[in-house]
């Protein structure tokens, strides 16, 4: 079955406050980034309130967030201004009807006057996040990997992540792995493996002659669970200890069972810990065993 946009009612999802408290909680216990993420953060209501006040929380080293651009125009410049360091922009192609497509709604008009906005606004880095599949866009690696250059931007060819029932394509026979992108890309640019890291999943490689970084995050293909010390916390309070299994704890039961404390919350989340993975693990040719989708699990 194809995904379809629903919308989770009001009283289900953390207020902003709520929100607050649980970055405050994390910061606290010694979290230094914060990242917010979506479905698309910038059209809650009040946003630039939320990211005000944990860009001022004390012990925070970096504020930053994922969106689909399509608010930046209005936002980025207050974005900056309030303290976030980088921004990812997720984008699948540069070719109006297929991204409206790939999007259902998206206008790719006001996506690209978004970069454009976010190039002006001061922000340490911009990178672009880009999913490529075999026989959607795989024919736009290189159109991406240019138009970041011209931006003077970084990028991230993200494997997908088997997330959710699709009947749109066949996961196993699409899937594109970084491997196969990497080696594309080296055939029209001289790529030299980095040192860099953002204390993320990203294998980053600097292009001859630019500033641009290519970076390749592979779920798949070289998994990176020994790394990861993330967790993300869905727009329902459910505290997700990895994006590939189900392990969760609901911080939204801690929280109004005990509004406005913060001591009942950070001892959730310290109990939680114990539940992190291994590691995940992925099958193609199954039926996925996560029926999240990526948009709805927010974060």
């Amino acid at each position: 079955m194809a995904e379809e946009m629903t919308f989770a009612p009001r009283s289900e999802i953390l207020s902003l406050e709520e929100i607050e408290l649980v970055a405050k909680a994390f910061a606290t216990l010694g979290v230094k980034k914060i990242r917010l993420t979506g479905g698309e953060p910038l059209v809650r209501h009040n946003i630039m309130s939320l990211v005000e006040n944990i860009g001022a929380l004390d012990n925070l080293t970096e504020l930053t967030m994922t969106t689909n651009g399509s608010q930046l125009t209005k936002y980025a410049q207050q974005l900056s201004d309030h303290g976030v360091k980088r921004i990812n922009i997720s984008i699948d192609s540069l070719q109006s009807q297929r991204f409206k497509t790939i999007t259902r709604t998206g206008d790719l008009t006001q996506v690209l006057a978004g970069i454009d906005a976010a190039c002006s606004a001061g922000f340490q880095r911009i990178k672009l996040n880009a999913v490529i599949l075999k026989g959607r866009n795989d024919d736009e690696i290189m159109d991406l990997v240019n138009f970041a250059i011209s931006k003077n931007i970084d990028i991230s060819f993200i494997e997908e992540m088997p997330l959710g029932l699709i009947d749109e394509h066949d996961r196993a026979l699409s899937f594109c792995s970084s491997d196969e992108i990497r080696a594309y890309i080296s055939s029209k640019h001289s790529l030299t493996a980095s040192e860099i890291t953002t204390a993320g999943p990203s294998q980053y490689y600097t292009l001859e002659g630019s500033d641009t970084r290519i970076g390749f995050i592979s779920p798949h293909s070289h998994n990176f669970c020994h790394l990861c010390n993330r967790v993300r916390v869905t727009v329902e309070g459910r505290l997700l200890l990895c994006l590939g299994n189900e392990h969760s704890v609901d911080l939204r039961a801690v929280l109004r069972a005990h509004p406005g404390e913060i001591e009942p919350l950070t001892q959730a989340i310290i109990d939680a810990m114990v539940l992190k993975p291994e590691r995940h693990y992925f099958d193609l040719d199954n039926e996925p065993q996560i029926v999240r989708f990526m948009n709805t699990t927010g974060g």
